[in-house]
């Protein structure tokens, strides 16, 4: 998979990821207590979308530009008001012209006593990053590559948050290092949560990764499921998953609200459907 994000930035998986990212802050922050979000892959963190990397796929048209141009209302606009308030802060005109990545949404969303920890390997994104981020005291930049942060830097201090992994697929054996950073992470903050980007190409590739992350052992895991086509002839980005790792107890009834209002919306051609399935624990 070519994975830049700036030619992917907004699209439907970025939606969906984000949805889920913002209910997980959300809930962190009904207790007064600090918390910290560790993004592990956290790219440029703010992305244009009229550059010729978002222009040539178009893709956030798809993704963002769909759901800003027809709201789902009642519960599940209630729920997506914290996702689409972190987007509009970037608009303040009404158009989408740009769209926050990961870091940027959950610093969005982050009370004063929180932190973010954001994490990238490419050296001119941590550039960019750091740009974005400068003179935020909340936020620490970090250039590092994310697979190490999942050791050196659990558990926070804090002893609460959210460890976002969300890492490119640009190279071969992505789906083992999830699960064997997981396993790492796991074992020196089982208390955390944890949120597991993976894309929907390769579905054999997804069943063993699935089958591999059961086999854990680790108690808690809700798997996210969103299909926005059936399967393609040629290898495409036919959908998307998280795997949730402690999801707080009021995610998997926000989700059945959510997931079937983003799909009617999102979804380009049937076949193609929505899941969510505890792979260990409910």
């Amino acid at each position: 998979m070519n994975y830049r994000h700036a030619y992917h930035a907004g699209n439907f998986a970025d939606v969906v990821k984000h949805v889920v990212l913002s209910r997980l802050v959300e809930y962190l922050k009904q207790k007064d207590k600090a918390f910290r979000v560790i993004d592990t892959h956290a790219g440029i963190g703010r992305y244009d979308l009229s550059s010729s990397e978002a222009q040539k796929t178009g893709e956030w048209q798809g993704g963002i530009g769909r759901l800003i141009d027809a709201e789902p209302s009642g519960a599940a606009a209630a729920l997506l008001a914290p996702y689409l308030d972190a987007v509009r802060s970037l608009n303040p005109d009404g158009a989408v012209k740009k769209y926050p990545g990961s870091p940027l949404i959950a610093r969005h969303l982050l009370r004063k006593q929180d932190r973010l920890s954001a994490i990238e390997l490419h050296p001119q994104d941590v550039a960019k990053l750091k740009a974005l981020f400068a003179s935020d005291f909340q936020t620490r930049v970090i250039e590092l590559d994310g697979w190490l942060a999942l050791g050196a830097h659990l558990p926070p201090k804090e002893k609460r948050g959210l460890v976002l992994v969300d890492p490119p697929f640009e190279e071969e054996g992505e789906f083992d290092r999830l699960v064997e950073g997981l396993q790492r992470a796991h074992k020196r903050w089982p208390g955390g949560i944890y949120a597991l980007w993976y894309p929907v190409k390769d579905r054999k590739a997804v069943a063993a990764f699935r089958k591999a992350l059961k086999e854990t052992g680790i108690p808690k895991l809700l798997d996210i499921g969103f299909e926005i086509r059936p399967p393609s002839a040629d290898p495409s980005l036919d959908g998307s998953g998280m795997v949730v790792v402690n999801p707080p107890f009021t995610l998997e009834g926000e989700l059945r609200t959510l997931l079937p209002a983003l799909h009617r919306l999102l979804a380009v051609e049937k076949p193609a459907h929505w899941t969510l399935d505890w792979l260990a624990g409910e």
